[in-house]
């Protein structure tokens, strides 16, 4: 008794300090918010705005008081905005305490679409104003190296190097993987290119998805030669052979012989070249800003433009459709119910439907096109692609008056499938587990998790893939005044780049957002307008409370798992692939 009483004693006392302990953390967490919330931006003069790209680059700036915290044993990725970037870069423009834009670059964490945009940016701060833009690396990758292009002077470490191969493309497949944990994945789909269940069921790329990979990476790839060629004077042929020999080996003289950069610097040369720019005294530290906290900074714009009543919504669509999990991804009812509630208001005179999406559930995302298509009754409506907009990203967009999609955009992949995983080799082989049946009817256990499909099943999902696949390419046809016929030749879940779609009457126009923002306004006849971007975003404690320990387990995996939790995200979905047809872009494909 003695003894149950002490082990008692201990526990309550360790329950108590545990709980003491959570709380101390939850105040520390809670002030920090509070600090964060209430400290005010200040630029000082002759400062710097400094572009530094290596965080995840998302289409719209999270409301994430946590990315600032540094806890113990938490390593949390701070993301940065693209609208961030963007606002940030035109207000350096007419801000007379900004001096020069300092790209700081090695890396660039975001899709070609994305670097493209902050590119156009950066181009268009240099015709609006003489501020110079300096671009250094220690080293350069190739998206890095492609936005560094635009600066007055580009300067490579003298023992960095560009690396400057050429785009490649890596799949991961995980049918061997599978196989020995004893499932199967049971496959049926629509179109020869609809490569989104290779990985599930090949150990390598088909012929035919190697086919599309390389015409949409050559394309992608002859944009950014072409590009780099303008601004370097260099001809693109020249830029193919430097590719072809690998100047990722080679040190930073041999960058200034081949014209790649303009010098070789060490730090302090850069900080004295900067200085100089910005008019600071030598020896004296230069103010520098970063985008994140330049966009919450007030600039006043001489002569702008009164408050305007009329507004366009710019509606984000990012993630897969129909997994919002965790709080990302689409949800179909909720983001119609944005676009129902921006339709039934007077206020907006038009939509941007900003999308950035390899696709994802089918019937989610007819949902969001049936009500694009009504707002499109209504308003204008114009899709504004961003990095990805593919598969259920390209259904969501086609009922809308204009597509614009950058010239590096992913879209297209306008097809169907379903996975139906047999696990039944993995229950009764690995885990001794076996399963019976009782049923009243011949196929009551249609469609079972534990055993592999039946001809009959198989043909039944085969006509339910097919009759989905003729709803989607009806959809597209009759939204881009095409014939069913044309819209399935580009079709057959065949992958296409943004200067691909243009060509084949996917897409209206190339430019970002900003240009598809100019374009509703346009067609809407607006000359003094708003925007606002929508949906609200949620207050970061209940998006993270709400779900109880799901999210808040989400949240843990990804601080800790950083890029890699996609595989396992990949994964997990395999067994939610069950309830339903999905359009999804072929595979997660990493593109260095």
């Amino acid at each position: 008794m003695k003894d149950f009483l002490k082990f008692t004693l201990a526990t309550v006392v360790g329950i108590i300090l545990t709980s003491l302990v959570a709380l101390f953390l939850f105040f520390i967490v809670l002030g920090a918010m509070i600090a964060a919330t209430e400290k005010q931006v200040v630029v000082e003069d002759q400062s710097m705005l400094v572009l530094k790209l290596e965080n995840p680059i998302v289409d719209r700036a999270p409301n994430d008081p946590f990315a600032d915290l540094n806890l113990p044993g938490f390593s949390q990725t701070k993301k940065i905005g693209l609208d961030n970037i963007l606002e940030s870069i035109q207000k350096a423009s007419y801000d007379s305490r900004i001096k020069c834009i300092y790209l700081d670059l090695s890396v660039v964490n975001g899709g070609m679409a994305t670097v493209e945009e902050i590119r156009n940016a950066l181009l268009a701060f240099k015709d609006s104003c003489d501020k110079p833009i300096y671009a250094y690396g220690n080293l350069y990758d190739q998206k890095a190296y492609y936005l560094a292009t635009v600066a007055d002077q580009l300067v490579l470490n003298p023992q960095g190097v560009i690396d400057f191969r050429g785009l490649g493309g890596e799949v991961m497949f995980y049918k061997n993987a599978l196989e020995k944990l004893g499932v199967e994945a049971q496959i049926v789909r629509h179109g020869k290119f609809k490569a989104a269940v290779e990985p599930f069921m090949l150990e390598k790329m088909s012929e035919e998805n190697r086919q599309q990979t390389l015409v949409y990476l050559n394309s992608l790839w002859n944009h950014m030669l072409n590009g780099i060629s303008e601004r370097r004077g260099i001809p693109v042929e020249k830029l193919n052979l430097l590719a072809d020999s690998v100047m990722t080996f080679r040190r930073g003289e041999e960058a200034v012989k081949t014209g790649l950069v303009d010098a070789v610097k060490y730090k302090d040369e850069v900080l004295d070249d900067l200085r100089e720019l910005t008019g600071i005294a030598s020896g004296k530290g230069i103010p520098v800003i970063g985008v994140t906290h330049y966009a919450k900074a007030e600039v006043k714009k001489t002569g702008k433009a009164a408050f305007s009543r009329n507004k366009i919504a710019v509606i984000y669509a990012s993630g897969d459709i129909g997994m919002a999990m965790g709080g990302e991804g689409i949800s179909g009812d909720e983001l119609s119910r944005e676009i129902r509630k921006v339709r039934q208001d007077s206020t907006y005179k038009a939509i941007v439907l900003r999308i950035d999406s390899p696709g994802g559930s089918a019937f989610d995302s007819e949902v969001i096109w049936r009500e694009v298509k009504l707002a499109a009754e209504e308003k204008v409506v114009v899709a504004s692609m961003s990095d990805v907009a593919a598969s259920g990203g390209y259904y969501i967009a086609c009922a809308a008056d204009k597509i614009v999609a950058s010239p590096n955009t992913i879209t297209g992949s306008i097809g169907i499938f379903g996975i139906i995983p047999n696990a039944g080799k993995l229950l009764n082989d690995k885990l001794g587990i076996t399963t019976d049946v009782v049923k009243t009817n011949a196929h009551s256990d249609v469609i079972s998790l534990t055993r592999p499909m039946s001809e009959f099943e198989r043909n039944l999902m085969q006509e339910n893939i097919e009759k989905g696949y003729d709803v989607f390419i009806t959809r597209v046809a009759d939204g881009r005044k095409m014939e069913k016929t044309a819209v399935d030749e580009v079709g057959q879940g065949r992958v296409w780049s943004g200067e691909n779609a243009l060509a084949n009457g996917l897409v209206d126009e190339l430019g970002g957002l900003d240009h598809a923002i100019r374009a509703a306004a346009e067609m809407a006849g607006l000359e003094n307008y708003r925007t606002v971007q929508l949906p609200a975003l949620p207050d970061p404690w209940q998006e993270l409370l709400k779900g109880g320990t799901d999210n808040v387990r989400t949240w843990f995996l990804r601080t800790q798992l950083g890029e890699n939790y996609r595989y396992f995200e990949q994964l997990k979905n395999l067994g939610n692939l069950k309830e339903g047809l999905y359009a999804r872009l072929p595979y997660e494909i990493i593109i260095r």
